[in-house]
């Protein structure tokens, strides 16, 4: 997971870990923050978002029978559509950050850092660089708010 963060948003051990040790709320305040969120190319991501559908609806599956039954993760979604339109919802500026860490909380946080990794790979196969690049910072910056609203593992 560190090593995904570290390539895909170009953070540290030291940041991620400090990152990682916020409350949500403290978190989403960081100007730091919000410039890294405010970095997505959110025009290519728009003009793109087909083709990342199409990625997603091919790779999620497999990827929620995984989570299903390597990591015991027992909610995953039926389709990948609630991905594709979550993305949408935030790239347009309908959904929120708090709701996409409320949608995930029951998710174990170590089933979260193993997924990571995985989740953001779903993009390896775009050819275009550019367009690769910014689906995988995306992905991660959204996976890294989820492991900071992650509930505490117990």
């Amino acid at each position: 997971m560190y090593t995904t963060f570290q390539q895909h948003l170009q953070l540290d051990t030291p940041t991620l870990e400090t990152l990682l040790a916020l409350d949500l709320d403290t978190f989403v305040a960081l100007p730091a923050v919000n410039d890294l969120l405010g970095s997505l190319d959110t025009t290519l991501l728009r003009d793109t978002l087909t083709d990342a559908g199409q990625i997603l609806a091919q790779q999620l599956p497999p990827f929620y029978d995984w989570l299903k039954s390597e990591l015991g993760v027992e909610r995953v979604p039926d389709s990948p559509d609630h991905a594709t339109k979550w993305v949408v919802g935030f790239l347009n500026k309908k959904e929120s950050l708090n709701n996409l860490v409320e949608l995930h909380r029951p998710v174990p946080k170590k089933a979260l850092e193993r997924s990571i990794p995985r989740l953001v790979s779903a993009f390896d196969g775009v050819v275009e660089t550019n367009v690769r690049q910014e689906w995988q910072k995306a992905v991660a910056a959204l996976c890294l708010v989820l492991m900071v609203g992650a509930a505490p593992t117990t």
